[in-house]
């Protein structure tokens, strides 16, 4: 893994930023590790308060919804600041393939159009967002690009897989960078990493569970409980394979119907020596993907999700002595942007500055 370096900027070169639709604070980490001073995040999930401001000690959390947000308050926020930053990754359901049936009746669908409004009310340095590949072909995608374009941004968008950048999953994001003051794009793979990141060098050293046990020095690192049928089914599953390897008395009757008999991306475990699946939101459940751990009979924890997002070993996701159920837990590590994309986005605009900024 190569590293890259950066002279953290002074006052007067310092980037600021305001993180929209911010969730547990991946994105926001991300920045801060680059070298960036994000002051807020706002987000409608009061669930994602703790991890946010406990994690990002130096960011506040506003319950807010986006829609509500006023370009008046985002420039008071940023105040005299001369490099800016309004970060902003809506919603992606309403636009991913595995919702087909998502429409621009969901109202999440026009909140990128009040990420639009703010921009065009605040006019920052720099905008970014990150969301996934279905995005790019919808119009309201094209409306946000014509916003950048009337107030004379330089745009760079393109669909990635994070695991070229160092990231151990194999996640395809769509990802925009825009900017005021000189031409942005995200570096070539080949700048930030050698090689890809595997399960194996993201989660090896946790330690062993079974099914429907937490470590007893790490709550978060938790696997959930298997029916004995997905018992037998995760004993029988091979890396990398899936259900089509079991005996047919293992499979589920929906795979036996011509429907569900190309459907293969349920019900696997994952590979040592390769990226993980696309962390979802049901990362934490066998059958919704292939999340079954390589040699271990369970689930990824919640642990190893978080890992695999890349957010640090120390991230903490809810208080002590919080209640907080897996289907929460999973949305906050499963919606976050994961952390090392964050850091490599907010590098790039870090090194303009420091580079290309007179």
């Amino acid at each position: 893994m190569k590293t890259r370096t950066h002279n953290h900027a002074d006052k007067e070169r310092q980037i600021v930023a305001v993180d929209l639709f911010c969730g547990a604070g991946g994105l926001t980490a991300g920045l801060s590790n680059a070298g960036i001073s994000v002051l807020a995040g706002y987000d409608l999930d009061e669930k994602c308060r703790f991890p946010y401001e406990h994690n990002n000690s130096n960011s506040k959390f506003y319950l807010k919804s986006v829609s509500d947000v006023s370009g008046e308050e985002v420039s008071a926020l940023f105040g005299e600041a001369k490099y800016t930053l309004l970060s902003g990754c809506a919603p992606c359901q309403t636009f991913s393939a595995i919702n087909p049936k998502a429409g621009d009746d969901d109202e999440r669908w026009w909140l990128l159009l009040d990420f639009a409004r703010i921009v065009n009310e605040v006019l920052p340095s720099f905008v970014t967002m990150e969301n996934v590949p279905g995005l790019e072909k919808q119009e309201v995608f094209k409306q946000f690009l014509d916003v950048l374009a009337q107030n004379n941004y330089c745009v760079d968008y393109q669909v990635i897989n994070c695991s070229d950048y160092g990231i151990p999953q194999n996640r395809r994001r769509l990802v925009l960078m825009a900017s005021r003051v000189g031409e942005i794009a995200l570096p070539n793979p080949s700048e930030i990493s050698d090689e890809k990141k595997t399960v194996r060098d993201t989660i090896k050293d946790l330690c062993c569970l079974d099914a429907g046990e937490a470590s007893v020095s790490d709550s978060l690192h938790y696997a959930k409980d298997l029916m004995d049928i997905n018992l037998q089914r995760i004993r029988a599953s091979k890396p990398g394979g899936s259900w089509r390897d079991w005996e047919e008395k293992l499979k589920c009757e929906c795979h036996k119907r011509t429907s569900g008999n190309t459907y293969t991306a349920v019900y696997g475990r994952m590979e040592w020596d390769k990226p993980s699946p696309t962390i979802t939101t049901q990362f934490y459940n066998y059958g919704s993907g292939r999340f079954g751990h390589p040699d271990q009979d369970r689930a990824l924890s919640f642990r190893e999700g978080a890992l695999l997002q890349t957010f640090p070993p120390d991230y903490e996701f809810f208080e002590a002595d919080a209640k907080i159920g897996n289907h929460a837990l999973g949305d906050l590590i499963g919606n976050a942007v994961p952390v090392d994309l964050g850091k490599t986005i907010g590098s790039a605009f870090v090194d303009l500055i420091e580079h290309h900024v007179n």
